[in-house]
C-alpha cells in the first residue's frame, strides 16, 4: 500500500512539474520556435537548487508560465559538463539562451515565485 501511494504521489509531482529538456534537444526545439533556452545549473546535494525545484518548478501555474516562454533545461555539474563556456561559480545559476547561443541573461541564485518570475518576465531573445 505504501509503495502505491508512493508511486502516485511521484506521478502528481510529475504532472505538475516543469518539463525539463537536454541541452541537445532544446537546440533542436529552439529552431522551430522563438523561445529562450533556460539552463538551470544544479549540483545533486545543493539544497537551494532543492528549493527552487520544490517551490517553483513543481508549482504547476509557474511551470506552465516558464514553458510558454522558455526552453526549460537542466544541467547538473555533478555528472554532466556545461555546454556553454562559462564558469559557473554557484548553483543554481540560471543562463538564458538566444538563438544564436548567446547569454542574455543569468540569474544566480534560489528565489521564490513572484520574484523568479519578475527576474524573467522580459527576457526576450530577440
Amino acid at each position: 500500500m505504501i509503495k502505491i501511494s508512493m508511486v502516485l504521489l511521484f506521478c502528481f509531482f510529475n504532472l505538475s512539474a516543469l518539463e525539463w529538456h537536454t541541452y541537445k534537444d532544446a537546440l533542436k526545439l529552439q529552431e522551430k520556435s522563438s523561445k529562450v533556452i533556460m539552463i538551470d545549473v544544479i549540483r545533486t546535494e545543493c539544497q537551494y537548487c532543492i528549493k527552487m525545484d520544490k517551490n517553483v518548478f513543481y508549482n504547476e501555474e509557474m511551470s506552465q508560465w516558464l514553458e510558454e516562454r522558455f526552453i526549460p533545461v537542466k544541467i547538473n555539474l555533478d555528472n554532466e559538463e556545461m555546454p556553454l563556456d562559462v564558469e559557473v561559480k554557484m548553483t543554481p545559476t540560471f543562463y538564458f539562451l538566444d538563438k544564436n547561443n548567446n547569454i542574455v541573461k543569468t540569474i544566480p541564485g534560489s528565489w521564490n515565485i513572484e520574484d523568479f518570475k519578475d527576474l524573467t518576465k522580459n527576457i526576450k531573445g530577440e
